[in-house]
């Protein structure tokens, strides 16, 4: 029986990896800090952060070993030895036994410097040990197809957890094939821009589904049988309680995705099929807080910077979920943030951390609501204070209260346009005279999705189309729509012929005509003709100026106004 001894084969490979141009200096100092300890591996932190590929590592391992390179797909392993060996032990070492001939094992291994696997694997079969080299993701693949047998059947849903499940379900959250598939699922959406990625149990099978650009779309999803074991990881990373499966619950946590570091927010809610769970991807690098970037054009930002340079009064910004509200009301702080301004904020949840700006959450469990939250801030003289939203008539209060002290306030609404923000304001029961002397503007907005510029094509609309499609033509217009012919072979758009969202909206200032429509508590309808009269431009208008201009479709912008 004997092991071959090897000499410094991590310490080699690194050295060919960085020789070949495969790994910086950079991201080699990063991995080493990140180790637990000096003098720990690093080569597992290189490939886990993206720094190296899987391959190109075990390639970089057989080159200093002078072993071969194996790919298990279609590999026949060794019954006898898995059905002997723990399958703890084969995961958490990374090893696969291939077969024995002549008293040699062929074992494919992720870290082939690793002795002490080799060495219980020659204790265990008498053997000596022919060490190959293999990535992690094909032997975790492997054992994870091979071991099925070993892996307990999932409780019913909504089953109350025993602590036996309990610690089935860690056990299970800790192999790595689910670790690896929870991985894969965060890296896929930040690598497809993905706003929401939806895991959602159903009765056969798991679905798995990502927001981009808007709209919903299915991606291949983990087997049915990890449905709990994926939920746990998720729930574990966001410090939510896994036994519990009969409540909604909210968490945040954070991952590496190809080198950066990601903020994910994670709701999890009960179905009849398990736990479905929705992560919001926070990613900051992929948010732009300048309104150029957010789709406002010359004529809005005029208009918005008017508004901004007031000293005092309140700006609100109204819309449905998912609308760009709150990117609207940072990029507004983003620009009243200078170092003669105090700037306080309070949301729920703290999306973006801002720099020289105080941000707090709310914790309705400890009474630190909106209302709560803003009476303390004049304690803290603020200039500038956002509320992330005005849900009820104290935070309205309280909101326009302050505002009448001398400080700007920045909140949302939920409301379809513009004109509908005072009647929620007077629906809440804020008094009219209050709403005339503290609200300066409400802004209005919604996201459409932008054209691929790389295989959009223009056509034309004729004065009866435009009638139809609910326009008012004076004569045949040229717009724009997805490449017929090119969009489903399009790689800047992958086929969708829409890359990114752009921002349409409408500015409603409170001008004196609006004020007198407001205490004669008018109609929505009224307020929205004044406003028009006065010079607003609506949103529908905005949109198919873009549309016009080939940033979007006649569709898009119908389908995002007709609800206002």
């Amino acid at each position: 029986m004997a092991v071959t001894t090897l000499r410094s084969p991590a310490a080699t490979a690194i050295d060919l990896l960085t020789r070949y141009g495969k790994l910086s200096s950079d991201g080699l100092d990063r991995a080493r800090r990140l180790a637990a300890s000096p003098g720990d591996p690093v080569e597992p932190i290189l490939t886990k952060l993206g720094l190296v590929s899987e391959r190109d590592m075990a390639e970089a391992f057989a080159h200093a070993l002078g072993i071969d390179v194996v790919t298990l797909e279609g590999a026949a392993p060794d019954a006898v030895l898995l059905a002997s060996v723990s399958a703890i032990f084969l995961r958490a070492s990374k090893i696969l036994p291939l077969g024995r001939a002549g008293g040699v094992l062929r074992l494919a291994m992720a870290y082939p410097p690793d002795s002490y696997a080799a060495e219980a694997m020659a204790l265990v079969t008498g053997c000596t040990v022919q060490r190959l080299a293999a990535t992690p993701t094909d032997i975790e693949a492997a054992l994870d197809r091979l071991l099925t047998h070993a892996e307990a059947p999932a409780p019913p849903p909504g089953a109350e957890a025993t602590t036996t499940d309990l610690e089935r379900l860690r056990d299970l959250a800790s192999d790595a094939p689910v670790i690896r598939a929870v991985n894969q699922i965060l890296a896929r959406a930040v690598d497809a821009r993905a706003s929401d990625i939806h895991i959602e149990p159903a009765a056969s099978r798991l679905v798995l589904r990502y927001r981009i650009d808007g709209a919903m779309q299915e991606v291949e999803a983990p087997p049915l049988r990890l449905r709990d074991a994926v939920v746990s990881r998720i729930k574990i990373m966001a410090r939510l309680n896994i036994a519990e499966r009969r409540l909604p619950q909210d968490g945040r946590m954070s991952a590496s995705v190809r080198g950066t570091e990601i903020d994910f927010r994670v709701s999890t809610l009960p179905t009849v099929h398990g736990e479905s769970v929705v992560i919001r991807v926070l990613d900051r690098d992929q948010v732009a807080l300048d309104f150029g970037a957010l789709g406002f054009d010359d004529i809005a930002l005029a208009e918005l910077n008017r508004i901004l340079a007031l000293p005092f009064g309140i700006l609100l910004v109204t819309g449905p979920t998912g609308s760009g509200k709150t990117t609207t009301l940072y990029a507004a702080l983003k620009k009243l943030n200078t170092p003669a301004r105090k700037l306080m904020t309070i949301e729920d949840p703290v999306e973006y951390q801002l720099d020289g700006v105080n941000q707090v959450q709310v914790q309705p469990q400890i009474g630190l609501t909106f209302a709560w939250a803003l009476r303390s801030f004049l304690r803290q003289n603020p200039n500038i204070v956002m509320v992330g939203e005005i849900r009820d008539l104290e935070t309205a209060q309280v909101a326009v209260q302050v505002a009448l002290t001398g400080h700007m306030i920045l909140s949302t609404l939920h409301t379809n346009d513009a004109a509908t923000g005072v009647t929620r304001l007077l629906d809440m029961g804020v008094e009219d005279y209050l709403i005339v002397s503290t609200v300066n503007a409400i802004l209005a907005q919604r996201l459409v999705r932008t054209l691929c510029t790389a295989c959009r094509e223009p056509y034309e609309v004729s004065v009866e189309l435009g009638a139809r499609l609910g326009l008012s033509l004076d004569a045949p217009c040229v717009f724009f729509r997805p490449g017929l012919f090119t969009a489903g072979a399009c790689a800047a758009c992958a086929g969708t012929g829409f890359r990114g969202r752009t921002t349409i909206l409408e500015i409603l200032p409170m001008t004196d005509a609006i004020r007198r429509l407001v205490l004669d508590r008018a109609a929505a309808g009224d307020i929205r003709a004044a406003a028009v009269a006065g010079g607003m431009r609506t949103m529908l208008a905005h949109g198919l100026a873009k549309a016009a201009a080939g940033m979007t479709t006649i569709e898009e912008v119908l389908g995002a106004t007709r609800a206002a």
